[in-house]
């Protein structure tokens, strides 16, 4: 009988890992130093311990509200020393096995790597690979650049979620040997935000080297601000707090509760005072981020990496479930937001907006404001990255249509996020999950399977062909546009969303 615990040691110190099926999971390693003393300051490396560190519970979660709609599990403690990784790896036996690295989404505000959905154990286990999922620092604390306040005695650095992400790539790159992994074959995945994190990665110099490939599900890719518009969001932060500029570096030492709090009320209120846009995102600071990144890519700037990308087909449906302001989904918001795009980008002719807006004929409905919203925020930056990066290296795109006939009669069909249990394998940890109760489960399981065999195959060999029979899904290419439609049959289109793609053209449409 194999043992039930795995003491590994790697550069800081040694951890206990425990058996999880077939596997060893380790959780709650720390990637960097504790960040508390370091508010709003890039991570530094984690000090060596002494002992054995136990990787039995998750560590802290960044700072968040309990009231977050993706539900936090009671036992998870929150803090602002929240940088560490969980790692699911098979036994050791002397090889080196392919890495995927995940980043969660939660609109840059919200999420956790310990989410019962990001179980990394069924991937592990049948896809012969090393998981690794990881914390990093969230809403304020993470994604608030206020580099603008800074002074000789209260640095505050911006992009400081992004620069947690870099290190805790370091740390795999450093350490991930130690549990079998291949630090030389490192895919990084994420959704939503996570795959927001991952498209601007794949155009920062800092981060080059550290990953091979790249998996982006729903990327908002265009989510991504300037300096300017960050600072005028931070200045809004500081009113919120009733604090002056000159007392900014109250900031370092206010209750962590305080700031959280504050989080909130910008957070609602952004996208309601400008529909389309959110109020903490990465930033274009001309330092880790230098040029936006659907910009860079189309200026060829993406790193040399295979890449998967796609969205899903009914990406806005879940937001209008939850009457969520983060996306605009009726006439009214729609409207509002390209009248604020026109006021933000001069540079875009009024008539060109004016033409997409007469695109969608339904849009006085719900469903025509739903399919323009879904366009703008999702399936428009998807294709102009697919298009832009195709250009110099592997790519391919997706499009997931696949809902269970009670996602189908609740109308939120393939919605943003309904595509996680497919990749990770775990069904039905929503607590209640209504997912199957009009059945559908075996189709699922079915689609499930390609889903995963596909990323896996991605992991392993940088092409994402399942061996299994599953229908070939060539490479995006200007010349055919081929997409994979993934659903309880999956198929191959060539350029399903031209007519719109059309419309919009190639000029990058988003906030600055």
């Amino acid at each position: 009988m194999e043992d039930d615990t795995l003491t590994v040691a790697c550069k800081y110190g040694e951890v206990r890992g425990y058996r999880d099926g077939g596997v060893y999971v380790w959780k709650g390693i720390p990637y960097a130093a504790p960040t508390g003393s370091r508010r709003f300051r890039s991570p530094l490396p984690p000090e060596p311990w002494d002992g054995v560190l136990d990787g039995a519970r998750f560590g802290p979660i960044a700072p968040q509200s309990r009231q977050s709609p993706i539900g936090i599990e009671p036992e998870m403690t929150l803090s602002e020393d929240c940088l560490s990784l969980n790692i699911w790896a098979p036994p050791p036996d002397g090889r080196r096995r392919p890495v995927m690295v995940w980043i969660h989404g939660g609109a840059y505000i919200i999420g956790y790597s310990g989410q019962k959905i990001y179980d990394g154990r069924i991937l592990c286990e049948s896809g012969d690979v090393v998981v690794v999922t990881i914390n990093y620092r969230l809403g304020a604390l993470g994604f608030l650049d206020l580099s603008s306040f800074s002074t000789p005695d209260a640095t505050f650095e911006s992009n400081v979620g992004l620069r947690d992400q870099i290190a805790a790539l370091e740390w795999v790159r450093d350490c991930i040997a130690d549990f079998g992994g291949d630090p030389d074959c490192v895919t990084l995945f994420g959704e939503s935000s996570g795959a927001g994190s991952v498209t601007t990665l794949m155009t920062v110099p800092k981060a080059e080297g550290f990953f091979h490939r790249a998996i982006a599900q729903s990327p908002p890719a265009t989510s991504v601000y300037g300096s300017e518009r960050a600072a005028t969001v931070a200045q809004r932060f500081l009113e919120i707090l009733d604090l002056p500029p000159s007392r900014a570096a109250e900031l370092l030492t206010m209750s962590t509760d305080t700031l959280v709090e504050a989080s909130e009320v910008l957070v609602a209120e952004t996208p309601t005072k400008v529909p389309g846009t959110l109020a903490m995102t990465p930033v274009v600071d001309r330092d880790l981020v230098p040029k936006y990144p659907v910009a860079a890519f189309q200026k060829g700037l993406s790193h040399r990496i295979p890449l998967i990308i796609g969205s899903n087909k009914d990406e806005p449906s879940i937001f209008r479930f939850m009457k969520s302001p983060l996306m605009p989904v009726n006439d009214t918001a729609v409207q509002a937001m390209f009248k604020a795009l026109a006021d933000d980008r001069t540079d875009l002719p009024p008539e060109r907006l004016a033409e997409i807006v007469a695109a969608y004929p339904d849009l006085p409905k719900p469903a025509g404001a739903m399919a323009l919203s879904r366009d703008a925020g999702f399936r428009m930056p998807v294709l102009w990255v697919a298009e832009a990066h195709s250009a110099h290296s592997p790519t391919w795109v997706y499009r997931f249509d696949h809902a269970t006939p009670m996602l189908k009669a609740a109308r939120i069909g393939a919605g943003h996020a309904t595509e996680l249990p497919y990749v990770f394998g775990n069904f039905g940890t929503l607590g209640r999950d209504p997912t199957f109760w009009l059945g559908g489960r075996r189709s699922a399981g079915e689609v499930s399977g390609r889903v995963q065999r596909r990323w896996l195959a991605f992991a392993h060999h940088g092409v994402p062909a399942a061996l299994d029979g599953s229908k070939h899904w060539p490479q995006y290419e200007v010349e055919e546009r081929s997409t994979l439609l993934i659903d309880s049959t999956d198929r191959v289109e060539s350029d399903p969303d031209g007519e719109m793609r059309r419309v919009w053209g190639s000029q990058v449409m988003a906030f600055t």
